[in-house]
């Protein structure tokens, strides 16, 4: 029969460490800005203070970080830890990503810097057939008829638009698309 410890050494993943270190300067760093984003009041109950429910739990978070990267530190070393590292931050392209299409967004038009986004994105995942193509571009075409049409979300119009002759098409291209 396998014991607990059996099974822990054998799901646990090699990049715990790396995890637990992070954890742990993102505590400190919000231990150490917290007196400056919540007051203590005078003459209020402890309770009643804006500080005292998030300065527990950034005490909390500081606390068992430090015992996580404790424990990550006296445990086994298991191969791999730099490649689970890598691989976290290969998702750091996809925010990469997004950045690019915010940036596009004001100067392409939601509709058109939505649909390049949606094709990229599919062609970097690697589906390069012509139904993909489609089903991405019909995709992005309902997010913006679902966030501008039905929503109502109030996005800019883009910069190309200025070029389109005046009349009802660009107004409308503006205020929809």
């Amino acid at each position: 029969m396998k014991t607990f410890q059996d099974l822990f050494k054998r799901y646990r993943r090699p990049g715990d460490f790396f995890i637990a270190l992070l954890s742990l300067l993102f505590a400190l760093f919000l231990l150490v800005n917290l007196p400056g984003q919540a007051q203590w009041m005078d003459r209020a109950k402890t309770v009643a203070q804006p500080a005292l429910w998030p300065g527990i739990a950034v005490i909390g978070m500081v606390v068992f970080s430090a015992l996580h990267l404790l424990g990550a530190i006296v445990s086994d070393r298991i191969p791999g830890r730099m490649a689970e590292v890598l691989e976290w931050l290969r998702a750091v392209e996809y925010a990469g990503w997004f950045m690019a299409y915010v940036w596009l967004v004001p100067y392409l038009g939601y509709l058109p810097a939505t649909l390049v986004f949606c094709i990229a994105l599919t062609l970097r995942l690697g589906y390069r057939g012509w139904r993909w193509m489609l089903v991405a571009s019909v995709f992005a075409i309902a997010v913006v008829v679902i966030f501008k049409g039905f929503l109502q979300v109030r996005i800019p119009a883009g910069a190309i638009y200025e070029w389109l002759p005046s009349g009802p098409f660009r107004t409308f291209m503006m205020s929809y698309l």
